[in-house]
């Protein structure tokens, strides 16, 4: 018999070291090569709101978690005519107000042009790198228009030398059909390999996206359940409370499956439908996304029957916007990913804006149990497993429970995680946000988390056809009043498979509903 074995104290909850955290990644990072070598960091569009109220202060929260390397340099680049003092003031109103931020500061230098194809001033750019150091890694982050990555692709290759590796970030829109996506590629392939591109979709990059295959493949009980046998139907949902904000103008160039459903919620569906990869670490980048790539392979066309369109109330009352636009800013919509996984299984996406919540989630339903429907009384609601990417991140599985007393007819409750209460999400030391990840990402060279041209590609191929006739045939959406689910559409989507339970109420712990489904 084995000498029994003295039992370890338990650290409280509150003294442990939250897993994935900050202290955890840094001790990981900071043994890796790139680490130790200087670092420049160039953003274009550097006086802009995405800069401004993204890129910098994710920036900065790598610099205060350990996570940027010793030697580093951040050049703001734009055509605003700036002095240094002006530019640091204007991105230090966005970073929490400590002494780290002027050290941060320290750091950053700004630079304006004529253009974002103006070589002479991209040379100055260079000189600032070569003065920096000749053997410095370099990251571009395009934080400007689409229509200007080819020409500054171009303009960087011309003007800028030295060692080090040169990788280049871009934000979507990524083209605005298939065509204009193809021409946008092989634009940018003219002046760098696909191994230097990252495409930033910042969906890719939230907790609760990126805990998707961790959740799927290491718990058997979901593993086994992950196809048509058992699931019934997937519903994507995105909700936004507010409309175009006075970026109408924008927006009605678009629409909301541009915007949304083309690249967000359709990663997201890669993700859920993919197969397995062998590793889910760095190594496994390319694997990862060529398993999307066959999903997308795998979904048809869509068809015009199986979209609903709105548009709310006094969108066209913005003086940017057509008095007879036809954009939508509602969608809702079902397709299918034609493997032997997921035959016959509908999957909804659904997205809009001035609706009557914030929110963006996933459902997956499942099939009726067999036998509820004779054993009880009251239909017996089907099982769900809900993950709420925004606000407050979680996880929970609606389950069918007794009804408290003397009734033996079943209810709908819960089984949850809250991430907040948890494992402290709110905490940006545990939980950072999405663009710091994904730009950690990149200087560690892991691309899994970005979007290929493969990708793009099919996903627009997807897309495409419906777009051109919806605007080719300038179809109305319906109008629907602010602050309200959207257009009517219950009864279309529970045709395509989803039963909404129009009787249970989300309260997460509290006397006062929090959400309805």
């Amino acid at each position: 018999m084995e000498p029994s074995r003295p039992l370890r104290p338990r650290t409280p909850p509150s003294e442990r070291a939250s897993p994935g955290s900050t202290d955890e990644i840094t001790a990981v990072v900071s043994s890796e090569d790139w680490h130790f070598a200087p670092l420049v960091i160039v953003i274009l569009g550097a006086s802009g709101d995405l800069a401004a109220k993204k890129t910098y202060p994710s920036l900065f929260s790598l610099y205060t978690s350990g996570l940027l390397p010793k030697q580093f340099k951040i050049i703001g680049y734009a055509r605003s005519p700036k002095t240094i003092e002006a530019f640091r003031g204007h991105v230090g109103k966005y970073l929490s107000n400590d002494n780290d931020k002027l050290r941060f500061l320290q750091n950053c230098e700004y630079i304006n042009g004529q253009s974002y194809g103006d070589e002479d001033a991209f040379r100055t750019v260079n000189e600032a790198i070569q003065n920096f150091s000749p053997v410095a890694n370099k990251l571009f982050y395009f934080a400007i228009p689409a229509s200007t990555f080819a020409v500054s692709a171009k303009t960087i290759k011309n003007t800028v030398s030295g060692e080090g590796w040169l990788r280049i970030i871009l934000e979507k829109p990524f083209g605005h059909d298939l065509e204009s996506c193809r021409k946008l590629t092989e634009s940018l392939a003219e002046s760098y390999n696909e191994e230097s591109l990252y495409r930033i979709d910042h969906y890719l990059g939230k907790e609760m996206v990126q805990n998707l295959m961790t959740l799927r493949f290491s718990n058997l009980y979901f593993s086994r359940l992950w196809d048509t046998q058992s699931i019934a139907a997937v519903l994507l949902t995105f909700k936004e409370p507010f409309g175009t904000d006075g970026r109408g103008g924008y927006f009605d160039k678009y629409g909301i499956i541009r915007d949304i459903i083309q690249n967000h919620l359709m990663q997201v569906l890669c993700l859920i439908a993919m197969e397995p990869p062998v590793k889910l670490d760095g190594s496994s980048s390319d694997q990862i996304r060529t398993n999307k790539v066959n999903v997308l392979k795998a979904i048809e066309a869509i068809k015009f029957e199986d979209i609903i369109l709105g548009q709310y109330e006094g969108y066209r009352d913005d003086p940017t916007v057509p008095d007879d636009s036809t954009t939508s800013t509602f969608c809702a919509l079902k397709l299918h990913v034609n493997t032997p996984r997921w035959e016959g299984v509908p999957f909804i996406l659904k997205a809009g804006k001035a609706l009557d919540e914030r929110k963006a989630e996933i459902r997956i339903q499942f099939k009726d149990a067999p036998g509820a429907s004779f054993m009880f009384d009251s239909p017996c609601p089907r099982n769900e497993l809900v993950i709420r990417l925004q606000p407050r991140e979680a996880i929970y599985i609606k389950t069918n429970v007794k009804t408290p007393g003397f009734s033996s007819q079943p209810v709908q409750s819960e089984l949850e995680v809250d991430y907040n209460t948890r494992f402290g999400a709110s905490d940006s030391k545990t939980n950072p946000d999405a663009y710091t990840r994904l730009i950690l990402e990149v200087l560690r060279g892991r691309s899994a988390g970005f979007v290929r041209k493969d990708e793009l590609e099919e996903a627009w191929r997807i897309f495409t056809p419906l777009l051109h006739r919806i605007e080719r045939e300038k179809v109305m959406p319906q109008i629907y009043p602010q602050g309200t689910r959207g257009p009517e559409h219950d009864v279309k989507v529970e045709e395509w498979g989803y039963l909404r339970n129009s009787e249970y109420v989300y309260y997460n712990g509290s006397v006062v509903p929090k959400s309805k489904i």
